[in-house]
C-alpha cells in the first residue's frame, strides 16, 4: 500500500494529539479506526522518526511494549 506522507503524518499526529503513545500503541489505534490494514508499527515508526527530525513530535522516555515486552521509545506531540 502506498500512501502520501502527509496523510500518514496526519493520522499519526490525530491518534497522538494530547496523548503519550508508542509506535505500536498508535498503530494499534489506527487499525482500531480503519486507518491501515493491520497495526504493524512499521505504518507508524518510519513516520515518527521523520516527525520527531522535523520537530512535530518528540521521544519522551522509554516503557516497557504491552506486545513485544520490549522496552521501546514513548512519543508526544511538541509543544510550541
Amino acid at each position: 500500500e502506498t500512501i502520501d506522507k502527509k496523510i500518514r503524518y496526519n493520522q499519526i499526529l490525530e491518534i497522538l494529539d494530547g496523548k503519550e503513545m508508542t509506535a505500536k500503541e498508535i498503530a494499534n489505534e489506527m487499525w482500531k479506526r480503519g486507518m491501515i490494514p493491520n497495526n504493524e508499527r512499521n505504518f507508524t515508526a518510519p513516520r515518527l522518526t521523520e516527525l520527531s527530525i522535523k520537530g512535530i513530535v518528540e521521544p519522551i522516555g522509554k516503557k516497557k511494549c504491552f506486545w513485544t515486552n520490549k522496552n521501546v521509545s514513548v512519543y508526544r506531540r511538541c509543544n510550541y
